[in-house]
């Protein structure tokens, strides 16, 4: 099963969770504004994270949602460690909606920085994806 990682972080917590999920998955988690974001090959699994900045998601995030197509992922699951709300997760799941990329309901999410035991969950919220 092919899986991609990619995720927008400010302070570093959706990182935190990021990479969880990429270790999980034997891949490398990959911030939207990096030079290698773009998904090139279609994957099965894509893992989208981010926060709630200011009502919204980061425009890095957002600009990078609209890159995408119903081609590059068979499915996408999403993934938050917004600290107020978790709305990010809607938002992220409607610019995947507007990519044609079938979204699981269910999501993960962190109040702020992912301690040791919501890092456990993360890894076994993935695992339910990839197997």
């Amino acid at each position: 099963m092919s899986v991609a990682v990619r995720y927008f972080s400010r302070s570093g917590n959706t990182k935190l969770v990021a990479d969880k999920i990429a270790e999980v998955a034997g891949v490398k988690a990959i911030s939207v504004d990096a030079e290698d974001a773009a998904i090139t090959e279609p994957v099965d699994v894509l893992f989208v994270g981010g926060a709630l900045y200011a009502y919204g998601i980061d425009k890095k995030l957002e600009d990078y949602l609209k890159t995408l197509n119903k081609e590059d992922a068979k499915k996408a699951v999403v993934f938050s460690t917004s600290w107020i709300s978790k709305h990010s997760i809607d938002l992220i799941k409607k610019g995947l909606a507007e990519a044609g990329i079938p979204t699981e309901e269910e999501a993960y999410h962190a109040k702020s920085k992912p301690s040791d035991d919501k890092l456990k969950e993360a890894e076994s919220f993935a695992k339910k994806f990839i197997g």
